[in-house]
């Protein structure tokens, strides 16, 4: 498929069509992993399953800092009002 590179404010881009968004699930804020292979002059473009926002999150890890708010808590506001 052919497509031209146009402005994007100060930096360049490619449209991608729609069926290929939808093909792989992608919309606008998609994050998508981008690639430079220098030896065959190629671009890739890939789809990432990366989790953003609350998705993101390690619920282990959440528990863990809420465990220690709660342990710390009037520290931590003794620390805030300094």
């Amino acid at each position: 498929m052919l497509r031209k590179i146009c402005p994007i404010g100060n930096s360049q881009g490619i449209s991608i069509p729609k069926n290929i968004l939808e093909k792989l699930n992608l919309e606008i804020g998609s994050q998508v992993e981008v690639e430079l292979d220098k030896k065959r002059t190629k671009l890739t473009i890939k789809a990432t399953s990366e989790k953003t926002g609350i998705e993101a999150i390690d619920m282990k890890f959440a528990s863990q800092v809420n465990d220690f708010i709660k342990k710390y808590r009037p520290a931590l506001k003794a620390l805030a009002k300094k």
